[in-house]
C-alpha cells in the first residue's frame, strides 16, 4: 500500500477548517468505552473516526463502512490513513512502542494509563513527542473532574488549614476471571518484557495519579522518595494489595493503600487530611466531600472528557488535563513498582475465598481496617504492623531464652505530624503474645514502648495536637520534633543510646543517654528495664512539661509510655487500688495490666523509677495505655549543667499472674 504525508495540528490558535481524524488502537476491553465515546463525539460533529486497529477484529456491521480495520497499528500508518490523533487502548506492555509509532507518523496521541511500564520508556515517549512537537494526553480520565479546581481553591484559601498529608484509599474486589481474561493480566513481566500490572499501576491507578495531581507533585523531579510495600493474596505476579509511601522534595507526603481482594467494592477516594479539616474526593463519581468544624458540605461536579480536551488544545492551545509531562511523577512509581522486590504472597489464614470457578475472589481479613489505619498514620502496613505484612524493618532486637521478644524500631519513617522517634514495638511474651501496638487509630502517634514528651521548650516530642492552656484544649501546632538515635552500643543483655532531640527547624534541645536491659524471669516471664537520662544540649535551660502543666486536669502523660494493644477484659491495679479511676495519678511501687491480648491472656507489672515518686498515668476505657508521668501538673525545668534519669522495669508474662508472682518479680527487680 502507498502511504501520505501526514497532516500536522493546526498552528495554536488558528482556526481549525475541517474535523479530525481520530484513529483508534484497540477497540475491545477499554477501547470498547472509547468507541462509544468517540461515537457520541462524531455524532456532535467534533471529529471523524477514520479506522481502528485491533487483533481481534469487530464483528461485521459493528463499526460504519467509513471506518477502515486494520490487524495493527503499523498497517494503519502504512496504508496512508493519517490520523490526526491515535488513541491507544492496549495492553500495557505495548503502550511505549505504539505511542512511538504514532508519534512517528506525526500525531497527537492520546495514550490509556499508564504511560508506559518503565520509567525509560516514559522518558523515550517524552523526548519523542518532544522532537515531534505532538501532543500527549494520558488516559486519568478523573484528572478531568472540575471537582480538583474546587478542592484547589479550598486548598489555597486554607479552609482546611495547613494540610498535613495526602492519602489515596481503594478497595475493590476483583475475582479470578479477571486475571484469566487476558496472558498479561496480573504479570510483571511476559517473556522478560515488562508489564507491570498491578492494583497500584492498572486498575486502581487512579486514585495514585489523582492524589499526586492534588498534591501538585506533577513531575519526576518533583519525587524524593518513592517507598512500596507489596502483597498479593490471588495466585498472580502482581500486586493485589499494596501501601505506597510517595515523598516530594517539598510538602507533605502522599500514601496510597489499595487492595482488590476486600469483602465489597466502594467507591475509591483521596483524601487531603489538614489541621481544620479533610476533604475527600470520590474520584469515580466526582463527588467533593469538606468537612470542617462548621459541618460537612457534599457537592458533585462535572468532568471534561480528556479526548474532548485534546481536541481543544490542537485547536486553541487549551492546556490539557493530563499530560505526557505531568504523568512523570506517577511513572516514578509505577518504576519503583516494577523494581521493587516480587510483591509478598499473604498467608492462607488470613484470607478468605468467596465463591468458586472463576467467579471465586479473595477476601482478606480486616482489610478495610487496614487500610484505614495506614492512611491515617501516612504508613506502610509492615509499620502499622499487619499481621500478613513483612516485619517492619528494625534497627535492633531483643532475644531472651533464643527467642526474639522485642524490635526497636528507628522512627525516622514516621510522618512529621506524629513526632518522628524511636520506639519498642512490638514486644512480646515468651509465647509470643503482642502486648504493644504503634500507630493505633485513636491515637496514630501512639508508637509502642519508648520516651516521649508534649511540651519541651513548647516543642512537641509526643505527636498530634498540642494542648495549650491559652486554647484549654489541643490545636495544631507546626511545633513537632524529633528524636533521632546517634548511636548504640551493644553490651551482653543491654543496650545503651545516644539520642538527639531536635526541634522543628533542626537545632538540638536535649541530648538523651538511653539503656535497654533485659533479663529471663521466673515463671516464664521476661523482663525489660528502660533508663533515660536527659540533659540540655545547649547552654539554655529546658522546661519539660505536659498537658497537665499546661493546664489540663489530670492529663500529665508525658516520659515513659506504653501503648497498649486491644485487651479484652483488662485489669489495672496496684497493691492498695484497682480500676482506671483508682490508679490513674497513684504514687505507687507498682502497677500491674492484665487481661486477654488477641484471645491470650498475659501480665504486665511495671515497677516505679526509683529516682522519684512520679505518678501512673492509666489508660483503659478510651485507649489502653500505661506511663509514668515525669510532669504531672508541673513542668521540669533543667539547667544547663543539670541532668533528669528516670528507670521503669516491666515484666512480661503469659497468663494472668498471681500476688505471689507479682511480689516475686517486683523483689527481683
Amino acid at each position: 500500500m502507498g502511504t501520505t504525508q501526514q497532516t500536522s495540528a493546526p498552528a495554536l490558535g488558528e482556526p481549525v477548517t475541517r474535523l479530525p481524524r481520530i484513529a483508534l488502537v484497540g477497540i475491545n476491553g477499554y477501547g470498547a468505552r472509547h468507541l462509544s465515546n468517540l461515537g457520541r463525539l462524531e455524532a456532535a460533529g467534533t471529529l471523524k473516526l477514520v479506522a481502528v486497529a485491533d487483533t481481534n477484529p469487530p464483528e461485521p456491521g459493528q463499526l460504519p463502512s467509513s471506518v477502515t480495520v486494520f490487524p495493527s497499528l503499523e498497517d494503519l500508518l502504512a496504508a496512508g490513513t493519517a490520523p490526526d490523533v491515535v488513541i491507544i487502548a492496549t495492553p500495557i506492555q505495548s503502550h511505549a512502542s505504539l505511542g512511538l509509532l504514532a508519534l512517528a507518523a506525526g500525531a497527537d496521541v492520546y495514550l490509556e494509563k499508564p504511560t508506559a511500564a518503565s520509567f525509560a520508556q516514559f522518558l523515550e515517549l517524552r523526548s519523542a513527542a518532544e522532537a515531534a512537537g505532538s501532543a500527549v494526553q494520558i488516559g486519568f480520565q478523573s484528572l478531568g473532574s472540575l471537582a480538583l479546581p474546587a478542592l484547589k481553591e479550598a486548598i489555597k484559601d486554607n479552609v482546611l488549614g495547613t494540610i498535613r498529608g495526602y492519602s489515596a484509599t481503594g478497595t475493590w474486589l476483583r475475582d479470578k476471571a479477571y486475571y484469566e481474561r487476558s496472558a498479561w493480566a496480573g504479570k510483571r513481566t511476559i517473556n522478560g518484557v515488562d508489564v507491570v500490572d498491578g492494583v497500584t499501576t492498572n486498575p486502581l491507578a487512579h486514585a495514585v495519579a489523582t492524589a499526586l495531581q492534588i498534591a501538585g507533585i506533577h513531575s519526576a523531579d518533583a519525587i524524593e522518595t518513592v517507598e512500596t510495600d507489596l502483597y498479593r493474596a490471588h495466585e498472580i505476579e502482581g500486586d493485589d494489595t499494596s501501601t505506597v509511601r510517595i515523598t516530594p522534595w517539598h510538602g507533605p507526603a502522599v500514601v496510597s493503600a489499595l487492595t482488590v481482594c476486600a469483602p465489597e467494592q466502594t467507591d475509591p477516594y483521596v483524601t487531603v487530611h489538614g489541621t481544620a479539616g479533610t476533604a475527600v474526593f470520590f474520584y469515580t463519581t466526582d463527588v467533593l466531600e469538606i468537612t470542617t468544624a462548621d459541618g460537612t458540605t457534599r457537592e458533585t461536579f462535572g468532568r471534561s472528557d480528556l479526548l474532548e480536551n485534546l481536541l481543544e488544545h490542537r485547536a486553541h492551545g487549551t492546556a490539557l488535563l493530563s499530560s505526557l509531562e505531568n504523568s512523570g511523577a506517577f511513572m516514578r512509581v509505577l518504576e519503583a513498582v516494577r523494581t521493587a522486590p516480587p510483591p509478598s504472597p499473604i498467608a492462607a489464614e488470613h484470607v478468605e475465598w468467596i465463591g468458586s470457578g472463576p467467579a471465586a475472589h479473595p477476601v482478606i481479613a480486616d482489610i478495610a481496617w487496614w487500610i484505614k489505619r495506614a492512611t491515617t498514620a501516612q504508613a506502610t502496613f509492615s509499620e502499622i504492623g499487619a499481621p500478613w505484612a513483612r516485619a517492619a524493618q528494625s534497627k535492633d532486637s531483643i532475644r531472651v531464652s533464643g527467642t526474639v521478644v522485642a524490635q526497636e524500631i528507628s522512627g525516622e519513617k514516621v510522618a512529621p505530624t506524629l513526632s518522628p522517634r524511636p520506639y519498642m514495638h512490638p514486644i512480646m511474651t515468651l509465647q509470643g503474645t503482642i502486648v504493644t501496638d504503634a500507630m493505633p487509630l485513636d491515637h496514630v502517634w501512639h508508637l509502642g514502648a519508648g520516651v516521649a514528651l508534649q511540651d519541651v521548650n513548647g516543642v512537641n516530642f509526643w505527636g498530634g495536637r498540642t494542648y495549650r492552656r491559652e486554647e484549654a484544649g489541643y490545636i495544631w501546632r507546626p511545633d513537632h520534633g524529633t528524636i533521632l538515635r546517634t548511636s548504640s552500643v551493644e553490651h551482653e543483655a543491654a543496650r545503651v543510646e545516644q539520642l538527639a532531640w531536635h526541634d522543628p527547624d533542626g537545632a538540638e534541645i536535649l541530648h538523651e543517654t538511653r539503656t535497654w536491659r533485659w533479663s529471663e524471669a521466673a515463671h516464664g516471664a521476661w523482663q525489660l528495664t528502660l533508663s533515660y537520662t536527659l540533659t540540655p544540649a545547649g547552654t539554655n535551660s529546658v522546661s519539660l512539661g505536659s498537658p497537665g502543666s499546661n493546664g489540663r486536669e489530670a492529663g500529665g502523660y508525658g516520659g515513659f509510655f506504653w501503648r497498649l494493644p486491644p485487651i479484652a477484659d483488662m485489669s489495672v491495679r496496684t497493691a492498695q487500688a484497682s480500676g482506671e479511676g483508682a490508679v490513674h495519678g497513684s504514687r505507687t511501687p507498682w502497677l500491674a495490666c492484665t487481661g486477654s491480648f488477641d484471645g491470650r491472656p498475659a501480665t504486665l507489672i511495671f515497677k516505679a523509677p526509683p529516682e522519684a515518686n512520679d505518678p501512673w498515668f492509666v489508660r483503659v476505657e478510651g485507649y489502653p495505655g500505661v506511663g509514668s508521668s515525669l510532669a504531672w501538673d508541673t513542668a521540669v525545668v533543667l539547667e544547663p549543667v543539670e541532668s533528669l534519669t528516670r528507670t521503669i522495669a516491666v515484666t512480661i508474662a503469659d497468663g494472668i499472674a498471681t500476688d505471689q508472682h507479682i511480689n516475686e518479680w517486683t523483689d527481683s527487680l
